[in-house]
């Protein structure tokens, strides 16, 4: 029971802050660039706060939202202010656990609201390379307990070393999501409606790819769709001589042409 408890309480000066963001990294396997990357702000930054200097509110703010910590209670002992004890039930549990919501920067989604989203899906989108190509692949989401928040990774990519994984950020006011995958400072976003209920998801993919000798943005119109099994589908690079060219085609071009997304120029 002691080991719980320590748990829970609320630390109560800077080094105890410092102690559970410390903690925080470990359990979620982050380094300093990844938290850098995360919380939006330099690896320097983070290199101050892990040696206790001095560092704005709104960092701390973005950091505890990565980490999953209550940052009041951190910011009144990184600055060596009387921290309350709080209910089990109240807001530091609360904030700690995540009770199954997203941070506020991710949208702050509950779980029960997004359970619709976790499934797999046929994902389709045009050859950035290849001419007359559809590239299909399957695309698997899933509730991350540990950062709570949807989560993505893609699977039977034809080009399966460039496979992304990432979160879903779901903002309240809006009707398209982003899927977001961040390495190392390197960002690709996919922005589609909600889920319908045919279970279709389409919008526009926006990355860097290879061409050539280096890496050029790209952009082009893409399609989820949920599927309970891939019996009747085709994966890889698809052309006019495959059978299931046609009905992707159509897909894509609806995606269009019903105003999901737009390539201006």
């Amino acid at each position: 029971m002691k080991k719980v408890a320590d748990q829970i309480a609320p630390a109560t000066t800077r080094t105890e802050a410092l102690d559970r963001i410390k903690t925080a990294m470990v359990e979620k396997k982050l380094t300093q660039a990844e938290l850098a990357d995360a919380a939006d702000c330099h690896e320097k930054t983070i290199q101050n706060l892990l040696g206790g200097r001095s560092v704005r509110d709104q960092t701390l703010f973005d950091v505890c939202m990565v980490l999953g910590l209550d940052f009041h209670g951190l910011r009144d002992a990184w600055h060596g202010e009387t921290v309350a004890v709080e209910s089990a039930s109240g807001p530091l549990e609360f904030a700690r656990n995540g009770g199954g919501i997203a941070p506020i920067y991710m949208g702050a989604y509950t779980q029960a609201a997004v359970d619709h989203y976790i499934g797999s899906y046929l994902t389709l989108r045009r050859s950035f390379s290849l001419p007359d190509t559809i590239v299909a692949y399957r695309t698997d989401i899933s509730w991350d307990p540990e950062w709570p928040s949807l989560l993505f990774q893609e699977r039977d990519r034809p080009d399966a070393p460039y496979a992304h994984r990432g979160r879903l950020y779901i903002p309240a006011s809006s009707s398209f999501i982003h899927l977001v995958s961040l390495t190392k400072g390197a960002m690709r976003m996919v922005v589609v409606s909600q889920l319908d209920r045919a279970g279709e998801m389409r919008g526009i993919i926006t990355t860097l790819n290879k061409q050539r000798a280096t890496f050029i943005p790209v952009a082009t119109p893409i399609l989820y769709s949920h599927r309970q099994n891939f019996d009747g589908d085709t994966f890889g690079e698809v052309t006019p001589k495959n059978k299931a060219y046609a009905e992707y085609k159509r897909l894509l071009d609806e995606t269009v042409a019903e105003g999901y997304a737009k390539l201006v120029g």
